[in-house]
């Protein structure tokens, strides 16, 4: 089961559609209702997220920041170390100390798309037709109990990116990213819970990632939001290495 925090009652009205008579548009509909509506989404410019992540029996201090158009960093710190993954719209790169690299380095075009699908503050549901994707309905499958209402997105980049919204909330309860990564298809499942609202908008506080069908490695707990925060441009960008004087 999931827990939902501090859910509207307006959410309890909401009558789910037969899986035999519901449509694509109307299950993306609900959804966006039951986040906020497009209009409190849209209204969210940017967005910072501060919590804890735990690896196994390890926990780092976990800041996530997102800004529009398309702009992403996150931040793990651990004893004086902080890691890097940012995206600026154009150019991913990180910082990864704790492999021994304290210098910023860009990243592939494969290691991009996953940055790229994160720095969409509205998700890839809202105005899918114009950024390119397809979305189909599956129907429902079971998820830890729950028969949840499954969409398949095509994202513009080819990759698969399928949502599994609760039939009674129609919030994303799980999420499957189908991937290539130099050559090789790597699978992983997120589930989502614990959502709180941030600016009206329901964001999930508890996300929980892993390999398909694997125990979930990554546990992210988000302990602090805030939304439309002024956020440095230049924490998105690639460093640019400092001039050496003569």
């Amino acid at each position: 089961m999931r827990i939902f925090g501090m859910l509207s009652i307006v959410f309890l009205s909401i009558v789910a559609t037969g899986a035999d008579a519901i449509t694509v548009d109307e299950l993306i509909a609900k959804n966006i209702e039951a986040r906020g509506g497009i209009e409190k989404i849209k209204a969210i410019q940017s967005i910072r997220l501060i919590g804890k992540i735990r690896f196994g029996s390890t926990e780092l201090a976990f800041v996530h920041m997102g800004e529009r158009p398309a702009k992403v960093r996150n931040e793990l710190s651990w004893q004086g170390l902080t890691s890097v993954d940012a995206y600026d719209g154009s150019i991913g790169w990180r910082i990864s100390p704790f492999q021994g690299r304290l210098d910023p380095e860009k990243v592939s075009a494969d290691e991009r798309k996953s940055m790229q699908l994160e720095s969409d503050i509205d998700g890839p549901l809202v105005d899918y037709k114009a950024k390119g994707h397809t979305v189909e309905y599956l129907g429902t499958e079971d998820v830890d109990g729950t028969d949840a209402h499954k969409l398949k997105v095509t994202l513009k980049n080819s990759d698969v990116h399928t949502i599994y919204l609760d039939p009674d909330y129609f919030l994303e309860i799980r999420t499957l990213d189908q991937t290539r990564i130099r050559g090789t298809m790597e699978e992983y499942e997120t589930d989502l819970g614990n959502y709180e609202q941030v600016n009206g908008v329901y964001f999930p506080f508890s996300v929980e990632i892993g390999g398909k069908g694997q125990p979930k490695g990554q546990k992210i707990t988000f302990e602090k939001a805030e939304g439309n925060v002024d956020i440095d441009d230049s924490l998105f960008h690639f460093p640019e290495p400092e001039s050496k004087s003569k």
